[in-house]
């Protein structure tokens, strides 16, 4: 992508000056499938290219595990899986809570004096009850009362029967509740930017944090955003079968779209498929539909800033997804993985249109290629806001457990700054995942802790992905090294598909010897 050359100037904020507000918006399950990602893709995100025009976006951002709920505990909590001890969705009372309550992003704002509120799924996923009140919310989470229906059968077959579907257009009237989550969600942040317009005489910033519930499973959104993406114009990825070589401990055999009533009507082989390419078009058809919908949603909300100009000049804008998704790409469709499709994500940050001094407007987004992660926005955000920044923690996660306030990240407000765009950076990132065993089984995507044997763990520097899949030591919440069970590596100068794998090519044996040195490392020597 082409890079704009920009200087920015944070300007420190003092003590008498207002703090920003801060609107962080989380999209479940969205890989960088945006218009100003891609811009020959059949994306239709007008709303969210419109926000990145005016702002920085990151092109090779990437989350710690590829599921929703440790995935939003480390870049909630500047921590990686193994200090947060959060490895599935099954933790309704939070573990980090329990042994070691470590602030949160949202926790260090309201603590500073922010009114912190959080809409929608943002938190602690697998129970709507748990969302970090009063630690990191000044008020209670706001549930979306269709929120109730993700696992209901709501979604119309032809004859006009209701199922619990992947693929599920509907008539908005029609559902239960006569909305759906997201549109609810944006309706009360619209309410609550009316609240602080209000109240903006009284000093106190906010922290409102956003999560919109799609494009996850179900692919539920109203039926008229199919028609922005025919069928006849969705092409099927080129890696769209098995990669030779992959181990299988590496392969998530997406149970849960298995579990949805019209792909179980497929009668599709487990563990590995492959999917009917027919019902794969409409897969991938939908998917986007439903990025639109939620693209417009983001509209919504970000108009409703806008109309507030006190409001709007002052707040830093933060969109994420909390992981990626994968759209066929090897075989695969959905997230349990350490694939480049799994743990890319995008990230996009508008600074305060107050507090930035550039040299020129640029005409267009701001590009920033540099390696980034998302346990990186705690000590980021704390800085533009002019709060404390997180120390960094010990290398150990079993003694950064025991630091309350610290980040396994750093903040990437130098390359906010840059004016040289070979600023060096971070030498590689990091992501895991958990197996409970070396074959694909039913719960290889989410395996209950006791269950883990194996965990993944991928690096991936400016030109390679590299995984040793090793045992784990569920106790510690430690790899054991020394019992390998599998490795992959992908070279992305020469091919960025991850659809060969060349752990066992002798060619490439002392590049492994590297990498598995700097695996074992760790993220403390990959740091700028």
């Amino acid at each position: 992508m082409t890079v704009f050359v920009l200087l920015v100037i944070l300007t420190s904020i003092p003590l008498a000056r207002a703090r920003p507000n801060v609107l962080f918006i989380i999209a479940d399950d969205l890989r960088p499938s945006l218009g100003v990602y891609d811009p020959r893709g059949p994306h239709k995100t007008p709303h969210i290219d419109a926000l990145a025009s005016r702002g920085f976006v990151f092109t090779r951002a990437y989350v710690q595990q590829s599921v929703c709920s440790p995935s939003r505990t480390s870049f909630f909590t500047s921590r990686r899986p193994d200090t947060t001890k959060t490895l599935n969705n099954n933790d309704t009372e939070p573990i980090w809570r329990r042994l070691g309550n470590l602030t949160t992003l949202p926790q260090h704002f309201k603590t500073n004096g922010y009114h912190a509120v959080s809409i929608g799924k943002t938190f602690c996923t697998s129970n709507s009850t748990c969302s970090d009140y009063p630690y990191s919310w000044s008020i209670p989470t706001w549930h979306p009362p269709t929120e109730a229906y993700k696992m209901a059968k709501v979604c119309p077959n032809e004859d006009g029967s209701l199922h619990m579907n992947l693929l599920c257009p509907v008539d908005v009237a029609s559902q239960p509740g006569g909305s759906l989550p997201d549109i609810q969600s944006t309706d009360y942040a619209l309410k609550m930017f009316k609240s602080f317009a209000r109240n903006a005489t009284s000093q106190t910033p906010f922290f409102l944090a956003v999560g919109y519930h799609k494009p996850h499973i179900p692919l539920k959104f109203p039926a008229h955003y199919l028609d922005l993406h025919p069928i006849e114009n969705v092409t099927l990825p080129e890696n769209r079968r098995y990669p030779p070589g992959l181990p299988p401990v590496a392969w998530d055999p997406w149970t849960d779209v298995r579990l949805r009533e019209d792909v179980a009507a497929l009668n599709l082989s487990f563990p590995y498929g492959p999917m009917d390419d027919d019902f794969a078009r409409k897969i991938i058809q939908h998917y986007h539909a439903s990025v639109t919908y939620v693209d417009d949603q983001i509209g919504r909300l970000l108009q409703g800033l806008d109309e507030y100009e006190n409001l709007a000049s002052n707040t830093l804008v933060v969109f994420i997804g909390d992981h990626g998704w994968q759209l066929g790409e090897n075989q695969e469709w959905a997230k349990y993985s350490n694939f480049e499709t799994a743990v890319r994500t995008p990230l996009i940050v508008r600074l305060p249109s107050n507090r930035r001094s550039l040299t020129r407007q640029p005409s267009g987004p701001v590009y920033v290629d540099a390696l980034v992660e998302l346990v990186d926005l705690m000590p980021t955000l704390s800085e533009v806001a002019g709060l404390s920044v997180p120390p960094l923690c010990p290398e150990s996660s079993s003694k950064s457990a025991d630091v309350s306030f610290c980040t396994e990240g750093v903040s990437f407000v130098p390359l906010l700054k840059q004016t040289n765009l070979s600023i060096p950076w971070k030498k590689a990132v990091f992501s895991q995942y958990p197996r409970p065993s070396d074959d694909p089984a039913e719960n290889s995507d989410t395996p209950e802790l006791e269950n883990i044997r194996i965990m993944g763990y991928s690096i991936r520097t400016e030109s390679y992905r590299y995984t040793e899949w090793v045992g784990y030591d569920t106790e510690q919440y430690e790899p054991r090294w020394d019992e390998i069970h599998a490795r992959e590596l992908y070279n992305h100068t020469t091919n960025n598909r991850e659809d060969n794998n060349l752990a066992s090519s002798s060619q490439y044996a002392d590049l492994i010897s590297t990498l598995s040195i700097q695996l074992k490392k760790g993220w403390h020597k990959a740091l700028p």
